[in-house]
């Protein structure tokens, strides 16, 4: 998704007006995220605003917001939050996952947000405009969101000397870094060998993205003689570098994730990431619902909880597993939690929620542990299957 602002124009009339609404949006989002440090001021009064505008362009509003806000404190949390995964202590489980911060413009503020962790991303060696507009859409009825965006970004370089430009210890929390192939790539293993030398030395943690469904082809990687392969190489180059993680489809068939555990396991893999978006359409209700692309937000969270269970059990619970898709309040991290993820990501959800689900997320999981009477997070990762 990109940053850039790319307004709905008619003629020049028509451009004038969609600029000034920008504008006056942006303002009002400034105002929003720059004054209130909790939900005092509910979201509910900044969402019509920015759902007047295509998903797109909102979008590129709120980065344009954060990027205008200090890198500030994190917001404080819990001890009992706190977790290690992959030998990197998350001092919240709840991440930013890849796609809203793909060109590395605000991940040291989002920490500011509540979140515990930042993932950047999909990062590809060389920039490329991702797919033609329109490209991303809301299912307000179904609080989903359908995005066929294609890794656009603004490639590795650009990304690289952002986060150069940010010093270590701007960072709350850990930094990962998701990888990509470019779509027009005649080597897409070299293409990861090739973020992987850029961008290792930079991250806290990188994740190989294999599991897009807007890149032709992508998903194939998942297969086991390619897997196995692709894995082999990335780490080779950087076999002392961070921790490596892997990012799964859901729309997987029991064979292939037997199979991907197996390479995952055989191979290092410090974490699985379960799951990206999904091509399969559960009964919807918006007008959006036939358009092609990966599917996420609520209707996406049945299938992606079924995927995380299913690979705990492949795994036998050898890898930490980050758990995504259709979180969206402090019962879904914590069911998330239960199931198995040692960790949870979110990103649509802020579409329909705001900016400071986070935070909320982290005092409801809080609650939730005392009534359950855990002492702390790791306490309750896999309570429900162990």
């Amino acid at each position: 998704m990109e940053s850039s602002l790319h307004p709905v124009t008619f003629d020049n009339f028509g451009q004038t007006a969609s600029l000034l609404r920008q504008n006056k949006t942006l303002y009002r989002l400034q105002l929003y995220v720059n004054d209130c440090h909790s939900d005092s001021v509910s979201y509910q009064f900044i969402r019509p605003i920015l759902f007047g505008l295509d998903a797109e362009s909102a979008h590129g509003l709120s980065l344009a917001a954060l990027r205008a806000k200090p890198i500030g404190a994190a917001k404080r949390t819990d001890p009992a939050l706190q977790t290690e995964v992959a030998g990197l202590v998350f001092p919240s489980p709840v991440g930013l996952a890849p796609g809203y911060d793909k060109n590395a413009e605000i991940f040291a503020k989002a920490y500011g947000l509540g979140f515990g962790f930042v993932e950047i991303g999909t990062v590809t060696p060389r920039p490329q405009s991702g797919n033609p507009r329109p490209r991303l859409f809301r299912l307000v009825e179904d609080r989903a969101v359908i995005n066929r965006m294609g890794f656009n970004n603004e490639g590795m370089e650009a990304a690289a000397s952002r986060i150069e430009a940010v010093p270590r210890a701007r960072r709350r929390g850990p930094l990962g870094i998701n990888i990509g192939a470019n779509k027009d790539s005649e080597d897409r293993i070299g293409d990861y060998e090739k973020a992987m030398a850029r961008l290792a030395p930079l991250a806290d943690y990188v994740t190989v993205n294999i599991s897009s469904p807007n890149t032709p082809g992508l998903r194939a990687l998942q297969d086991k003689g390619a897997l196995d392969d692709l894995l082999l190489r990335v780490r080779a180059v950087a076999p002392d570098g961070p921790p490596l993680f892997l990012k799964v489809a859901p729309d997987l068939e029991p064979a292939d994730i037997d199979d991907i555990a197996a390479v995952a396991i055989a191979r290092g893999i410090d974490a699985l990431i379960v799951s990206n978006t999904t091509i399969s359409r559960p009964p919807l209700q918006s007008r959006y619902a036939g358009e092609t692309g990966g599917l996420s937000g609520a209707p996406l969270k049945a299938l992606a909880q079924q995927r995380l269970a299913d690979f705990r059990k492949a795994s036998g619970g050898q890898l930490p597993l980050i758990g995504v898709g259709g979180i969206a309040s402090a019962e879904d991290a914590y069911a998330r939690i239960r199931a198995g993820a040692s960790l949870v990501q979110i990103y649509s959800a802020l579409v329909y929620e705001g900016p400071f689900l986070a935070q909320r997320i982290n005092t409801g999981l809080l609650s939730l542990l005392r009534r359950d009477g855990f002492a702390n997070i790791a306490e309750a990762i896999g309570a429900d299957v162990d």
